[in-house]
């Protein structure tokens, strides 16, 4: 019987060009591999991808395994589950990590289902249990109020999908040296029942949210939609975006596409300014990686302070009226917002 072994990271590419949550996934995969003591692999399936692995062995990885071909531009679940289960079978990786994005989110289960193992989906953390050599992955349940950690004893490979931005890439590396493969694809697993009509770019304000390097962020603290609708106000004096708590957005004060969290995006802004949010874990999962967290809260027990870097108990009710006028104020006299002070 062949004995598992291996971590593998399942990295994107979109038009040809490798997606950067690739990165992400091997700073992940990384830190398990080297308390496993083993190779830290890419598994990159697309086209045009081959030129730019060394840029993977930069971040991180040990061996970048190449599936190319100009049917594979373009994600379809049917072709890529099945280029990557030969591929898995056939080597038996211990681990397999992918993003939570749609690639992901599709690709994944298939997999499971298929190779008969288990996948723990939106992990926040991963790490080794060093006494058993398992996986143990840690992500919110019951509707984010309790942390789960979960394993998978018996099947391999263990599989988990994480939210992009929840972790920084590493530094790249040109000195690291690695082995770039480019594998033979059978054709045969190339046919699909999806047939590609068109794409459509989201421009929405999501992608801008993920992106962006100050969020301002709303939750049901605030108590009033008019209150929250004040932090487009703030976000546009400081340069930033606007983002939600879960609660918010259920109450009708800002629509999906700005909500930060498991169930909705990851950020890693340098500058996070929570208003009013509480700190579920449900939220905490989307922003942890934020460079700097400041945290405005009436209740001083709220676990947003727990992650904070500054900290502000005050009634927003009466602290938002005097900033937007401090705000203004200061446009009016340089034409600069900046945080007020």
């Amino acid at each position: 019987m062949t004995v598992a072994r291996g971590v593998w990271v399942l990295g994107e590419q979109r038009n040809g060009r490798i997606h950067p949550v690739s990165y992400e996934l091997l700073a992940w995969g990384r830190a398990l591999a080297d308390d496993l003591h083993v190779y830290l692999e890419c598994v990159m399936v697309g086209t045009g991808i081959t030129a730019a692995a060394k840029s993977l062995i930069a971040h991180g990885a040990d061996r970048v395994r190449c599936l190319e071909h100009s049917e594979l531009l373009t994600f379809r679940v049917d072709p890529y589950a099945r280029i990557v289960e030969s591929l898995v079978r056939e080597h038996q990786p211990e681990i397999l990590l992918a993003a939570a994005t749609t690639m992901g989110r599709t690709l994944m289960p298939v997999l499971a289902a298929h190779l008969h193992t288990g996948l723990t989906a939106d992990c926040t953390g991963l790490s080794i249990d060093p006494n058993e050599r398992l996986l143990l992955q840690t992500r919110p349940a019951i509707g984010g109020n309790v942390l789960a950690t979960i394993k998978t004893p018996e099947h391999r490979p263990q599989m988990a999908t994480v939210h992009p931005k929840a972790r920084r890439p590493l530094a790249a590396d040109p000195s690291r040296v690695g082995e770039i493969v480019v594998e033979t694809i059978d054709e045969s697993l190339l046919g699909s029942r999806v047939l590609r009509l068109g794409f459509e770019e989201d421009l929405t304000m999501a992608s801008s949210l993920q992106d962006a390097e100050l969020i301002v962020a709303g939750g049901r603290g605030l108590r009033t939609a008019k209150r929250f609708s004040d932090l487009f106000e703030i976000a546009a004096h400081l340069g930033g975006v606007v983002g939600a708590s879960r609660c918010a957005v259920d109450l009708g004060w800002a629509s999906h596409a700005h909500q930060v969290g498991l169930s909705g995006k990851s950020v890693s802004p340098t500058t996070y300014i929570a208003l009013g949010i509480s700190g579920s874990p449900n939220h905490l999962a989307g922003m942890s990686s934020a460079e700097r967290v400041i945290a405005i809260n009436s209740d001083a027990d709220a676990p947003i302070f727990q992650v904070a870097d500054v900290g502000l108990v005050a009634d927003l009710a009466d602290l938002l009226p005097r900033w937007l006028d401090r705000l203004r104020a200061r446009k009016r006299r340089d034409g600069q917002g900046g945080l007020g002070g």
